[in-house]
C-alpha cells in the first residue's frame, strides 16, 4: 500500500526513515524504526525517539509535523499526548511516531512489546 504525495507514490518505509532523519536533525536520541509487518492492524512502522526535556519533546513533534507537511503535504491523522506528559504520539496512518522522555519510554517499552518487529533503522 503506497501513499499518494504530490503525484508520486511514497513508500511507507521511506516516510518512516524521513521522520527518523528529522528526529536526528533535532538531536533526538535512541531513534528506532520498527517494521511491524503487514499483519499489524496498528501501523506498518513505528518511529521511536527520546527527548531530554519537555521542551525538546515539543520541538521534535513540531519538527516532524512541519517537515512532513513541507516535504510530503501530509498532516498526522491524530496526535495523542503532550510534550509535558512525557510522551507524544503522531499517527500518519501506516507510520506512527512516538516521542518519549526516558522514564516514559522505559515504562511503555515499545521495543520490548514489539520484540518480534524488524529494526529497520537504529540511531544512537
Amino acid at each position: 500500500m503506497g501513499l499518494q504525495d504530490k503525484g508520486q507514490v511514497l513508500d511507507e518505509q521511506e516516510l518512516a526513515r524521513f521522520i527518523a532523519a528529522t528526529l536526528e536533525d533535532k538531536k533526538a536520541e535512541e531513534i528506532r524504526v520498527l517494521d511491524l509487518g503487514r499483519d499489524s492492524m496498528i501501523a506498518d512502522y513505528f518511529v521511536i525517539g527520546s527527548a531530554n526535556s519537555d521542551r525538546q519533546a515539543k520541538a521534535l513533534a513540531d519538527a516532524v509535523r512541519e517537515k512532513v507537511k513541507e516535504s510530503y503535504g501530509r498532516l498526522p491523522v491524530s496526535v495523542e499526548g503532550q510534550a509535558n506528559s512525557g510522551w507524544v504520539l503522531m499517527d500518519y496512518g501506516s507510520v506512527v511516531v512516538h516521542v518519549f522522555l526516558d522514564e516514559e519510554r522505559r515504562f511503555y517499552n515499545l521495543e520490548g512489546l514489539w520484540n518480534e518487529a524488524t529494526v529497520v533503522l537504529s540511531i544512537q
